[in-house]
């Protein structure tokens, strides 16, 4: 398999992930494996209460709070008193859940698709080495890809242990859009040398994809927010429930669809942008329709993951418009 093809499938590997991790979340399956890596103490996963200890959930809770200790260690060290002391003192934190099979073995596919994607990241960091001469960034960068997922499962193992603490599943979000972005910049390494002057493209493009981050960043706070009203109202009143984080996230919307019709305005009308023009139109449609769609038929489950990949396979379309996209640099 060419480099490229292994980035391809390497960059495709992880939005399955992404979807499989929206998934574990719309399912609320985010501690059906209380511990990590193993899953209650076992690789491979109990199918049924029977094949665990009476007291399964304090063995849980000890597990979980030797690692929170050394996580709260970290945070204080590197001088996050303040939210190292709400780790510890949040009652939330500590609270197992009762058994759930079908839970327990969605997040378990969660995290065997994540080892894999390891694997794959692994095999595209040594198949760089043939470049190191070439150019030695392109191994660099897969290295560092490499480091990042290792830190990615890490991040993975936190949220486990602080019980799905929602800062930390945003970090853990984000670094996977990082992961993304560099097997992006892998896979169009040849093609990102020749770079094609269009500065108008070029800024509409990095604004396009700061408004999306910020939105991303916005719909994290509705997630939050639902994490909340979820444990005191039923899922179709969930909406209603939210305070100004929804309405802002719904809000800056309209800043996202009207900054990439304009791309996808610009892109249509050239040559060699216009096959991505479409592309770009319909994951924005689709994203917002989406969000349309959990907003108004009461979140459901089902939409939740899809809304979350289409987000973020359009971060990774712009990241690639602009990798094609150079900006022309004047000579003396």
């Amino acid at each position: 398999m060419s480099f490229k093809k292994l980035c391809r499938s390497t960059v495709i590997a992880v939005y399955l992930l992404i979807l499989v991790g929206g998934v574990v979340r719309s399912t609320g399956s985010g501690m059906g494996c209380p511990d990590w890596p193993k899953c209650f103490g076992q690789w491979v996963p109990p199918t049924s209460i029977e094949q665990l200890p009476e007291n399964y959930k304090e063995i849980s809770l000890a597990h979980r709070e030797k690692k929170n200790a050394r996580f709260v260690n970290y945070l204080t060290a590197l001088g996050f008193e303040e939210t190292a002391k709400k780790i510890m003192e949040d009652p939330a934190v500590k609270l197992e859940e009762d058994f759930n099979p079908v839970k327990t073995w969605i997040e378990y596919l969660n995290r065997v698709v994540g080892v894999v994607i390891g694997f794959m990241i692994f095999a595209v960091f040594i198949s760089s080495l043939k470049f190191w001469k070439e150019k030695k960034s392109i191994t660099l960068i897969a290295f560092l890809a490499f480091v990042l997922v290792g830190f990615e499962g890490w991040i993975g193992s936190v949220v486990v242990s602080t019980n799905l603490t929602p800062w930390v599943i945003t970090v853990h979000m984000f670094l996977a859009l990082v992961i993304v972005a560099l097997l992006i910049y892998l896979m169009m390494y040849k093609e990102s040398m020749v770079q094609i002057y269009s500065p108008a493209i070029f800024w509409l493009t990095i604004v396009s994809i700061m408004v999306l981050l910020v939105q991303i960043l916005l719909g994290t706070q509705v997630r939050e927010a639902i994490d909340v009203v979820s444990n005191s109202f039923p899922r179709n009143s969930w909406i209603a429930n939210l305070g100004a984080e929804f309405f802002i996230h719904r809000s800056f919307s309209w800043l996202v669809f009207g900054v990439n019709a304009a791309l996808f305005w610009m892109m249509y009308k050239t040559t060699v942008f216009k096959p991505f023009s479409l592309p770009l139109i319909l994951l924005i449609l689709g994203t917002v329709l989406s969000g349309v769609g959990m907003a108004y038929a009461g979140v459901p489950a089902v939409l939740q993951p899809i809304h979350l990949v289409l987000a973020t396979v359009t971060f990774g379309i712009l990241f690639i418009i602009f990798l094609r996209v150079g900006i022309k640099i004047k000579t003396h």
